[in-house]
């Protein structure tokens, strides 16, 4: 080997093996250093998300863009070829006007479609682990089996029973109003409907804008519509009907666009027109769910029972935050122990538990079993000391103490004679710890004796197999 230690091993190089295990062996200046994650980026519903988050849209927006260009292309027309020709002849107001008109339907559109409608965050493993187990004590139903949770739950609201349903993809109940939208993929509060031609969900917190987007369209679209036929009829006086229709054909493209445009404007503005003055929504109106053909006690229990406070709440109250937060970080996962519910605690989790833990081995085999062939790699032998023994209650296998030999057979232990022939042994004959059987029944019920160390090597084999049998019962 040359001076120095050189030689072929100083050539070799190891790579760090890198793993992504946060284990609490791992030294934290091995980890790597990962770049803090916004919550939009990991967003569970199919929504599209721009400008680092602050925009929020649905994941179809072609029809959207289609609203945009009719708009665009209708207004910009408009401005073109007959404000010129209306300012001079009628007034200079026509442009202020349409102008105001054009600057708030877009400033409204833009506000409902991309914004937060109301969407309700989803349950976390822990809290749909913690739901699922109220749901299950609250039923009756045993841990063993599997039971999906009901589907609704019922509450009252102003003297109206209303009935809440429970989600499965968002592991929650549903608050009143609320739906979960098939194509957002989100539970929305106070649900609406699906706009494809504004690009996003209607519910609670854009819905006073998507109102008065279609509002306020629907005068854009009248105005438009009004001021291209009395520019026709101003030229048609001039120059003839036929002259003015060539000399002007944006006119002509105008009058057909909104022609076609301003019914279904007119008549959904007067549809919600009528919801927000009996404060239903539309998935409530198309559904029927306050109905006078449900029954004459079937009532709207959300209505203040006046048209203008009805309004008043819709389109002057305050907007309620957003509960998704999408711009806030991604906090690291740290493992918080889940809160008993009802008053009771999770398995496992408090100190009296463990203590009640059973000592009982969950062996499979056969009897006949010696303390060699007991003792398992990795697991501690038959000299470990032997836990308290709770009967009928399970204990996990990974905090069970195994059975002590020499303790189980020197403590105290009831006296069976006739042993040999048993299938199973009762609760009653299981050898128990000497503090379980102080002051109950049990010990009083049964002889007690104290084995001597020549009695040891007899009852070990019948002591272990009647354990082993046990616990496979």
């Amino acid at each position: 080997m040359p001076p120095g230690g050189g030689g072929p091993m100083k050539d070799c190089e190891y790579s760090q093996i890198s793993t992504h295990s946060s284990s609490p062996m791992e030294s934290p200046h091995k980890k790597k250093k990962i770049a803090a994650r916004r919550k939009w980026e990991v967003f569970p519903g199919r929504n599209k998300f721009f400008c680092n988050g602050r925009i929020m849209m649905a994941r179809q927006t072609g029809v959207f863009y289609l609203t945009l260009i009719l708009i665009l292309v209708t207004s910009g027309l408009f401005f073109a070829f007959d404000c010129p020709y209306l300012a001079v002849k009628i007034t200079p107001a026509i442009p202020v006007v349409g102008g105001i008109l054009f600057f708030f339907v877009m400033g409204t559109l833009l506000r409902t479609s991309f914004s937060d409608p109301g969407v309700l965050p989803r349950a976390t493993p822990d809290e749909a682990a913690d739901l699922e187990r109220q749901i299950d004590i609250a039923n009756g139903t045993s841990s063993g089996g599997y039971r999906p949770p009901p589907r609704t739950k019922e509450v009252i609201i102003n003297g109206q029973t209303v009935k809440l349903k429970y989600c499965f993809t968002c592991k929650i109940f549903r608050p009143p109003r609320a739906s979960h939208c098939s194509l957002c993929d989100n539970c929305v509060e106070r649900f609406d409907h699906h706009c494809p031609w504004v690009g996003n969900c209607v519910g609670k917190r854009n819905y006073r804008f998507f109102y008065m987007f279609i509002l306020s369209l629907s005068f854009l679209t009248v105005f438009i519509f009004a001021f291209v036929i009395t520019h026709v009829i101003l030229r048609s006086q001039q120059t003839g009907f036929l002259n003015a229709l060539k000399d002007s054909p944006a006119t002509v493209l105008e009058a057909v666009v909104c022609f076609f445009s301003v019914w279904s404007i007119v008549g959904l503005s007067g549809f919600h027109t009528y919801l927000i003055s009996s404060n239903q929504t539309t998935n409530e109106d198309i559904k029927g769910s306050w109905s006078n053909k449900r029954g004459k006690e079937n009532y709207n229990p959300y209505s203040y029972g006046n048209i203008f406070t009805n309004c008043c709440v819709a389109l002057c109250g305050p907007i309620s935050p957003s509960l998704i937060d999408r711009r806030g970080y991604i906090q690291p996962d740290t493992p918080q122990p889940a809160a008993p519910s009802d008053g009771i605690a999770a398995y496992g989790a408090t100190q009296s538990q463990s203590d009640m833990a059973a000592a009982t081995p969950l062996l499979q085999s056969e009897p006949s079993l010696t303390s060699d062939e007991l003792h398992l790699p990795g697991k501690p032998g038959l000299g470990t000391p032997c836990a308290s023994l709770t009967l009928g209650q399970p204990t996990p296998p990974s905090s069970m103490p195994n059975l002590t030999a020499e303790a189980a057979l020197t403590d105290v232990l009831p006296l069976k004679e006739e042993h040999v022939g048993h299938q199973f042994l009762t609760p009653e004959e299981a050898p128990s710890p000497p503090r379980m059987l102080a002051g109950s029944p049990l010990a009083h019920s049964r002889t007690m004796h104290v084995l001597g160390l020549a009695s040891q090597d007899s009852l070990h084999e019948d002591s272990v197999r009647g354990l082993v049998k046990l616990s496979s019962v």
